[in-house]
């Protein structure tokens, strides 16, 4: 993507609970920040986020204390290892990402404004949660 960010905050199921656009000169750290932020206080029992190395670092986990005790567990890649290896707990985020870029809208990231980008991405998750039901 040219000049954009998705940082997205999914339950086990890879169900979207909250979903932050930023631009591409945003840090992951910083946009963790925001993301958390826009937390604070809709998700209770949130009790551990799990993240890639990107936003590893002491100044995010106590920033995530301070916005309702959750801990931030990273996940590292194991060094031995090259290209793509599955993580435990960590695959879960890239597995949405890869329902979300299905739509061809968010794949080449048509959005004038970061605000319609953030919408397009509920829309889409509306969609993957749509489908679901109707198979059940």
């Amino acid at each position: 993507m040219k000049g954009r960010k998705r940082h997205i905050l999914v339950d086990t199921l890879g169900m979207l609970l909250e979903a932050m656009v930023t631009g591409a000169n945003v840090p992951d750290r910083d946009g963790a920040r925001l993301l958390l932020a826009a937390t604070e206080g809709r998700h209770p029992r949130l009790a551990k986020v799990y993240a890639d190395s990107a936003y590893s670092g002491g100044p995010l986990a106590g920033f995530a204390a301070f916005f309702g005790a959750r801990a931030i567990e990273v996940v590292p890649r194991r060094p031995d290892r090259r290209g793509f290896e599955p993580l435990q707990k960590r695959w879960i985020d890239v597995r949405t990402f890869a329902w979300l870029v299905r739509c061809r809208r968010l794949a080449k990231d048509l959005e004038h404004t970061i605000s319609s980008a953030r919408a397009q991405l509920h829309v889409r998750m509306i969609g993957v949660m749509l489908r679901r039901l109707a198979r059940g």
